[in-house]
């Protein structure tokens, strides 16, 4: 049945054709909405500055390959290294001050981390946008048939599932992704059991920051260009994407993220008519769930402590 409507309103190459958009867009939100996931699965803390983060991660890229005449991956691989220092280091001047504040404290710091990270891009780097020359590599187009795909519309589902594997595989399989449960779980009790929570803070903040940057490059290379709030929409709808999934579980992150990116795409595809409306959808969907099931759709209902 869905298969015949389909083919009424377009064909079938048509169809694949959005599909691979949806699903790149989708990979994107996905990789930063795991940050946020993290974040909140450790200290119960939205990191609004995560956007913002995303948006370092492009420019510090940016400057390596053209300032620094670094080749691309070298420039990525600093980019992902300085950005996950950056992070680390906003964790401890932003947060850590105030973790035995009230979460309101918390949340306001978060904000006003958010505007001075933005304000002072514009100083920095200007408020002018900048090309971003992506590496020919990604550039290239792949046929399949009568489909063309831009080959980094294939790179990024790939890294995605690649990276996703890897922070499983860390969660679940190592003593530092046994402390990170653990003090998801109990945060006093974690340290009673001798687990060195400023650590596992740090890494869990480290590693978001870092996986962001990774999404920040792919989305200058998807959509070359930089500016200072470039953050601002993508970090909102990847909240969304992960309080959609179930916030604080990183495999619901993921699927919030290809599922926004799937309606996304797809709403335009059918009505192009809409499509100056395309960020409101994610603003729809997060109210849909939130009155079906308002701890998402992996997620599980917890009593928040007092």
């Amino acid at each position: 049945m869905l298969y015949a409507v389909i083919l009424n309103v377009m064909t079938i190459d048509q169809f694949l054709q959005h599909l691979s958009n949806a699903l790149s867009l989708g990979s994107l939100y996905a990789l930063i909405a795991i940050g946020y996931t993290m974040v909140y699965g450790i200290l119960r803390l939205i990191n609004f500055a995560h956007g913002d983060v995303f948006m370092l991660g492009g420019y510090i890229a940016f400057y390596c390959i053209t300032v620094f005449f670094m080749p691309w991956w070298a420039g990525f691989a600093v980019a992902f290294c300085l950005t996950g220092i950056f992070g680390i280091a906003l964790e401890r001047v932003a947060y850590k001050p105030l973790r035995s504040s009230p979460k309101i404290s918390i949340m306001i710091s978060a904000i006003g981390a958010s505007f001075l990270i933005e304000n002072l891009a514009i100083v920095i780097f200007g408020g002018r946008p900048k090309g971003f020359e992506a590496p020919d590599f990604f550039s290239a187009v792949l046929h399949f048939g009568s489909v063309s795909i831009v080959a980094i519309s294939i790179v990024i589902p790939i890294l995605t599932a690649v990276l996703l594997g890897l922070l499983v595989f860390i969660i679940h399989g190592t003593k530092t992704g046994m402390a990170m449960r653990a003090v998801s779980t109990d945060l006093n009790a974690a340290r009673l059991m001798a687990i060195d929570v400023n650590r596992v803070v740090s890494f869990t903040f480290g590693a978001g920051s870092a996986l962001a940057a990774v999404g920040g490059v792919m989305w200058a290379i998807k959509y070359p260009q930089l500016n200072p709030t470039m953050g601002m929409i993508p970090g909102l709808k990847c909240f969304i994407a992960a309080v959609v999934g179930g916030i604080g579980n990183i495999t619901g992150a993921v699927l919030g993220g290809l599922l926004l990116g799937l309606i996304e795409i797809m709403i335009i595809a059918f009505l192009p008519t809409l499509t100056g409306y395309r960020d409101a959808f994610a603003f729809i969907l997060l109210i849909v769930v939130l009155l079906v099931k308002p701890s998402g759709l992996l997620g599980k209902n917890q009593i928040e402590k007092v």
